[in-house]
């Protein structure tokens, strides 16, 4: 039986691939995951991996129209 949550078109990525798609050093990923926020991630014994989908869902999710809102 197949677990649906992880599918082979699922694409995880390592920090610093996540990193250089969200255009940030992996650094700032590094200090959100100690102090909480920035996108989700995936911890897979000591590899820690990032869904596109979560990076993309990320983005989105402070998408401005202006400064007011």
């Amino acid at each position: 039986m197949t677990n649906p949550a992880v599918s082979p078109a699922r694409q995880l990525d390592n920090e610093k691939e996540a990193a250089a798609y969200l255009k940030l050093s992996p650094r700032t990923l590094q200090a959100w995951r100690l102090r909480g926020g920035g996108p989700e991630y995936v911890k897979l014994g000591n590899a820690v991996r990032y869904d596109r989908a979560a990076l993309d869902r990320y983005i989105s999710e402070r998408t401005r129209r202006n400064s007011a809102g």
